[in-house]
């Protein structure tokens, strides 16, 4: 039993970390078009919100259990991978491609997302004490 959750940690969080960074990134980066509404009128900035969070908790993993990162260090730098992943993207939203723009409001979902996913892990995980 716990060879298979130190399996699941070793290989397949790593995995599904990266399989996600680019799978966000790629939605980020390519033309949608005829997308349906969802009837939420900030329905884009809720998926930039989630999208970031769990970004910021896949990477949280990945640097816990792989790299062996202590709790609080692990939180930060998924914390700061998690943001300026969310910058960079709107930078190359709006200088790479010609149907997306740069919008600030995004980056600000994506900061507090991550923000919020972070303060989560250090509130399950007793680091603000």
């Amino acid at each position: 039993m716990i060879i298979k959750r130190l399996l699941v940690l070793k290989i397949i969080v790593p995995v599904a970390t990266v399989g996600y960074t680019v799978l966000l990134a790629t939605v980020c980066l390519i033309t949608l078009n005829d997308l349906p509404d969802v009837g939420v009128s900030f329905g884009d900035k809720i998926f930039h919100f989630l999208a970031y969070g769990l970004l910021t908790m896949l990477w949280f993993a990945t640097f816990f259990f792989n790299f062996n990162f202590k709790e609080k260090q692990a939180i930060w730098y998924a914390l700061i991978l998690a943001v300026s992943f969310g910058i960079l993207i709107e930078v190359l939203q709006d200088t790479m491609t010609v149907s997306r723009a740069l919008d600030v409001y995004d980056m600000v979902a994506n900061t507090i997302g991550a923000l919020l996913a972070s303060l989560l892990l250090m509130v399950k995980n007793k680091i603000l004490r």
